[in-house]
């Protein structure tokens, strides 16, 4: 949430154990900001023509946030600028109170869904030195992601292969709502590069595609877009393993950012299921869907079950109803037969 219920104090409470923070999103003071990273041309075109986005003529996010760019009220830096453009700032209230000895940095605001792919990739280019220039060439607990022209498979790729070895990077980001789901072949190239010079890729919530977040339309309000990311990743990611991008390419991580895990296993128990009676038109595939119960729990270290999901809430003092399952119908039992039924719930 954006309303700041702690008493300042309690952000300085000495804290021993060292921590990482994988989604810190820095911005810039201004937009001139990046200038000095980019060709004179593209000065110029930002001047006069700005940039054109796949959310028609939006920037940004496609519902207003209860604060600006969904900061805290005590989020602005002394000096002004917007939230997240101070590095002193930003060790002052994030990293030195709360020992993290690992910041990887987002940046969200990027080219990254332009129309103009050129541009785009030029923008892109500039944040990644910029990150080197402002953030990480001055805070060794600061590390920086590499941001690309998703839509533009070669110009990623190149951007990729161009920081391979540096040590300023660890990982490639994407965004999780773009042109296409995620598994689609213009992608390729983005992770083909990110394998051959061994960076994870780190799929963020958000992103300007152009598209709805929901099937049926744009939602009424902020909460569902908020709620709806979870649904974006669960289709980036079964596209990903339908598309058979982990066997074509088998050493590429991913990493899902900021849309919980919670739908994991009952996205696997689908994607299975599904996988048993549809395997003859993805023949590509030469095993079942990769993301098994049993894979995730040894991925992620914990027993990534419904049961287990259930306990974590019930330890975080959240408590939930069962619903009882009614009688079958005929026309449950009707469907099942064809093919068509079948319940999560049995999968235990």
């Amino acid at each position: 949430m954006n309303v700041q219920f702690r008493p300042e104090s309690s952000a300085s409470v000495a804290i021993k154990t060292a921590i990482a923070d994988c989604d810190i999103h820095p911005a810039r003071a201004t937009n001139a900001e990046l200038f000095p990273f980019m060709a004179k041309r593209w000065h110029e075109h930002l001047e006069v023509y700005g940039k054109q986005a796949y959310h028609g003529m939006m920037e940004g996010p496609p519902y207003p946030k209860a604060q600006p760019n969904a900061s805290r009220r005590d989020a602005w830096p002394p000096e002004g600028g917007p939230q997240g453009s101070s590095l002193s700032f930003l060790q002052k209230q994030l990293l030195d109170p709360y020992n993290v000895a690992l910041g990887v940095l987002n940046p969200l605001n990027s080219g990254q869904g332009l129309r103009n792919q050129d541009l785009a990739a030029a923008i892109c280019s500039a944040i990644n030195d910029w990150q080197i220039e402002k953030w990480t060439s001055k805070d060794s607990r600061l590390k920086a992601s590499i941001v690309v022209a998703n839509e533009d498979g070669v110009a990623a790729a190149a951007e990729i292969r161009k920081h391979a070895g540096d040590k300023n990077f660890v990982q490639v980001l994407l965004l999780s709502r773009n042109v296409e789901p995620l598994g689609q072949r213009r992608y390729w190239p983005t992770y083909e590069a990110a394998q051959e010079i061994g960076l994870p890729v780190g799929v963020h919530a958000f992103g300007f595609g152009g598209n709805p977040l929901t099937p049926s339309g744009w939602p009424s309000f902020y909460i569902e877009e908020m709620v709806g990311h979870a649904q974006c990743q669960q289709t980036a990611l079964a596209s990903l393993v339908l598309e058979g991008v982990f066997e074509r390419f088998p050493k590429l991580k991913m990493v899902m950012i900021e849309a919980g895990f919670g739908w994991a296993p009952s996205l696997a128990w689908r994607l299975d299921k599904n996988f048993d009676r549809l395997r003859s038109e993805v023949q590509h595939l030469k095993r079942k869907p990769d993301m098994t119960l049993a894979e995730l729990r040894e991925a992620l270290g914990l027993k990534c079950t419904l049961p287990a999901i259930h306990y974590v809430l019930v330890d975080m003092g959240l408590t939930y109803k069962k619903r009882r399952s009614a009688p079958p119908s005929k026309i449950a039992k009707t469907s099942a037969r064809r093919g068509g039924g079948g319940s999560a719930s049995k999968a235990g």
